[in-house]
C-alpha cells in the first residue's frame, strides 16, 4: 500500500499539469510515478498478495514518507537550477 500515496500524488499532479504546462510540474509528476512504480515492484518482489501488506497503516505511513522525500528532492533540483543556470539546458526547467 505504500505505492498508493505517491500514485495519488502523481494523478493529482497530472491533473494540475493539464491546466498548467509548466516543466517543473512535469518532473514532479514523473518522480511521483516512479515512486509509485517502485512501491508496486517492492510489494510484488516481497510476495505480498494483492499488493497489500499485513501492516497497512505502517505501509501508508511509508507512502507519505516516500512522497515527502520526492517533493524534497524535486525542490533541491529546482534550487540547484536557480543557483546553476547551465543546468537548465540539461533539465529543461523554466526559470
Amino acid at each position: 500500500m505504500c505505492y498508493t500515496v505517491p500514485a495519488l500524488a502523481a494523478i493529482l499532479t497530472t491533473f494540475m499539469r493539464s491546466s498548467n504546462k509548466r516543466v517543473p510540474l512535469f518532473w514532479l509528476m514523473l518522480m511521483f510515478y516512479g515512486g509509485a512504480l517502485f512501491g508496486i515492484i517492492d510489494h510484488l518482489w516481497n510476495g505480498e498478495l494483492f499488493l497489500i501488506s499485513e501492516n497497512w497503516a505502517k505501509d501508508l505511513g511509508l507512502g507519505v514518507v516516500i512522497t515527502v522525500a520526492i517533493i524534497l528532492a524535486w525542490r533541491v533540483v529546482l534550487f540547484l537550477v536557480k543557483k546553476t543556470p547551465e543546468l537548465n539546458s540539461h533539465l529543461l526547467i523554466e526559470k
